[in-house]
């Protein structure tokens, strides 16, 4: 089995770019990950490098990666190993999971593949091997099921050559024992898999059934006669936390209430656009963007910023924010006299 040898965070397995791909591969697919794990290890070469960052800073460049909470962890871990564990993660699994947005597996890969220290990972890609090699029943993310799968984890976890154990055992869910399609004829571990032998491959792992939330969102685009809009900054938990966004109307609160709250007054024009979909994991939204027309760049409360209409902005803002402005971009003249 030849495995993947080639991906920027194998070349120099630092507990900081081994914890950093770690976070970043969270329900991330690794072609996605790779530009988004350059371009932040070019920018901070060091945890002290990301700790010292501004977290819009941080957020903007995490843009369009998703689960924006990652970036929130990443600079509370990155503050709290700079200034309380003099730059250096800890060797254990307990003290990492101290650590904001650190669990069990991501300690298991920071200790087993950055120092080498046994310790067993139960990642995506491990969870599927096993739970096909032994077919155990059941959605690998519940309580009981995961229990069985660390059993084995911990049983198969070898007490040497732990770091080509752990990239072994990844890279084997990773390319051969892949969701759909697995290549189960080159598989060092057809012989023994209990799935491959009964050819119920198929059937494992077990899918959560999920509840798809459906929910509408009402944004108001509130642009001046200079062409600037107001960006809202989100709350730090809940969806888009601590990014910016046109700000939210509740649908009981009329677009007068909401400009009353901003610090604006008037509005020369309101105008109702097209409503579009935008799906996020578990929440399908009916977006519905209300373009607020006002006179000029009036003074505005601290949680709100003036930007040019334009997607080059400094700050990180969720994937809807932008499709707004493409759709007024498109509409000019027409929507923006």
């Amino acid at each position: 089995m030849g495995g993947r040898h080639n991906l920027p965070w194998q070349k120099k397995q630092t507990a900081y770019r081994v914890w950093l791909s770690e976070i970043m591969l969270q329900q991330t697919q690794v072609i996605t990950v790779i530009p988004y794990f350059n371009k932040f290890t070019k920018k901070y070469q060091t945890i002290s490098d990301l700790a010292n960052a501004d977290i819009d800073e941080i957020l903007k460049l995490w843009e369009g990666l998703g689960y924006y909470s990652r970036a929130r962890n990443l600079h509370k871990t990155a503050l709290i190993v700079s200034s309380d564990l003099a730059g250096r993660f800890p060797k254990t699994v307990n003290g990492l999971m101290a650590l904001p947005g650190i669990g069990r597996s991501t300690a298991g890969a920071i200790l087993s593949l950055a120092f080498q220290i046994p310790t067993p990972i139960l990642d995506g890609n491990v969870k599927r091997v096993l739970t096909r090699y032994h077919a155990i029943t059941g959605w690998p993310g519940d309580t009981k099921t995961e229990k069985k799968l660390w059993a084995f984890a911990e049983k198969y976890t070898p007490s040497v050559q732990i770091r080509n154990y752990t990239q072994a055992i990844m890279d084997l869910g990773a390319t051969l024992c892949k969701r759909s399609t697995p290549s189960c004829s080159k598989c060092p571990l057809s012989s023994g898999c209990v799935a491959y032998n009964e050819a119920i491959v198929s059937k494992f792992p077990e899918k959560k059934v999920k509840k798809v939330k459906q929910q509408d969102l009402y944004l108001c685009v509130i642009k001046n006669n200079e062409n600037e809009v107001v960006l809202a900054k989100r709350e730090a938990k809940g969806i888009w936390g601590g990014l910016w966004c046109f700000p939210e109307k509740a649908d009981d609160v009329s677009v007068r209430t909401l400009l009353n709250s901003i610090g604006i007054g008037k509005a020369q024009k309101i105008k109702e656009l097209a409503p579009f979909n935008h799906k996020l994991t578990h929440i399908n939204f009916r977006i519905f963007p209300i373009l607020v027309v006002v006179t000029n760049r009036i003074k505005i409360g601290p949680s709100f910023i003036w930007q040019p209409l334009s997607k080059n902005w400094d700050v990180g803002v969720p994937k809807p924010v932008t499709k707004i402005v493409d759709i007024l971009v498109a509409s000019k003249p027409k929507l923006l006299q």
